[in-house]
Order: structure tokens, then C-alpha cells, then sequence
């Protein structure tokens, strides 16, 4: 394995939630996750002390942060604090996204 170039085989991975796969890489103080979902899948609510964001690559998402919600088309973003509960829903076929935290996740090494 490179020190600089990973492949998705080389992830760590985790299914988080029916039917939601997440592939992830650390680096040294941030994680960089690949997430996809079949039709429909949902993460459900929850919340971290990690800062999250990410990036819509493929599909429709239904996201959820705190009271907020809106339906995402590839391209557009997202960033959730620490502590701020929030929900996906993959909307009319499945869904690939990328989220970054910080700190790192030890749960989803």
C-alpha cells in the first residue's frame, strides 16, 4: 500500500446502517469517507462530537441537520458541528457521498 494513494479495497469498512456502506482513510488529525446507499436507505438520527462535512457525488439525498432539511443534488455540500443531530435518506435510486471528519472516527478504523 502507498503511504499516499489508497484504494477503496484498502479501506476500512463498515456498514453502518441497512443497506449504507461507508470506505474509510485517516490520515493524521482527519478521516475522509466514501458512503454509499442502495434505494431508500436511510441513516438514521444521531449525532457525534466529530465535525462532518461532505459532498453529494451521485443521486438525490433527503438530508436532515438539526431543523433543517433539503433534498441534495450531486455537487452540492454540506457541514454539520459537532453535536448537531442529523438524518440522510437516499431519495429515488441509490447514492454515493463523501464526508470528512475531525477529529478522527475511531469507530469507522
Amino acid at each position: 500500500m502507498s503511504s499516499y494513494f489508497v484504494k477503496k479495497s484498502e479501506c476500512s469498512q463498515h456498514a453502518i446502517f441497512p443497506g449504507v456502506n461507508i470506505f474509510t482513510m485517516a490520515g493524521e488529525q482527519m478521516m475522509a469517507s466514501l458512503v454509499e446507499f442502495e434505494s431508500g436507505a436511510i441513516v438514521e438520527w444521531h449525532s457525534h462530537p466529530h465535525e462532518q462535512m461532505g459532498m453529494l457525488i451521485e443521486g438525490r439525498l433527503h438530508f436532515f441537520i438539526g431543523d433543517q432539511e433539503q433534498v441534495l443534488e450531486p455537487g452540492e455540500m454540506w457541514r454539520i458541528p459537532g453535536g448537531v443531530r442529523h438524518r440522510a435518506v437516499a431519495v429515488g435510486g441509490p447514492v454515493k457521498a463523501l464526508d470528512f471528519f475531525h477529529p478522527i472516527r475511531q469507530d469507522y478504523l
